[in-house]
């Protein structure tokens, strides 16, 4: 837990929240500023900054409950689309220096757009280059 943090707050009841989802190790609620009815956020109840942070199998634990989230804002609410969002660091847009993924329920015609310009390589070598940097870094999953 983080003292100052808001998520923190609401995980200890400190602020009250619209409760989705809760168990040992993940909360969803809706969130206060919605991007349409029925955003939800959810988040670890662990505090853990960004994605570098948080443990596979915690996020894990969180993935599930994101996806269970946007089969109800399906079912639930009859959404015909669902964004998940997620950002790390304030470069990136996170608000909210707790991990937390944003689960929007989408209609036709909503007025909401995800949008941003597209880039290119300058040619193949580029993305090699930049692929060997990234895979020199991963491991595989056992």
């Amino acid at each position: 837990m983080s003292n100052d943090c808001v998520f923190c707050k609401i995980v200890s009841g400190e602020l009250p929240s619209t409760k989705l989802y809760e168990d040992d190790d993940v909360l969803a609620f809706l969130d206060i500023s919605p991007a349409a009815k029925g955003h939800a956020l959810v988040i670890p109840k662990a505090h853990h900054e960004t994605i570098k942070d948080i443990p596979a199998e915690l996020l894990g634990k969180v993935s599930a409950v994101v996806k269970q989230i946007a089969q109800a804002l399906f079912a639930g609410l009859g959404a015909e689309g669902v964004n998940v969002g997620q950002a790390n660091g304030p470069v990136a847009g996170q608000v909210v220096p707790h991990i937390h993924f944003h689960v929007i329920p989408r209609r036709t015609d909503d007025g909401l757009t995800f949008a941003w310009s597209h880039q290119k390589y300058a040619d193949s070598a580029e993305m090699q280059q930049l692929a060997a940097k990234i895979t020199a870094l991963l491991t595989p999953n056992t």
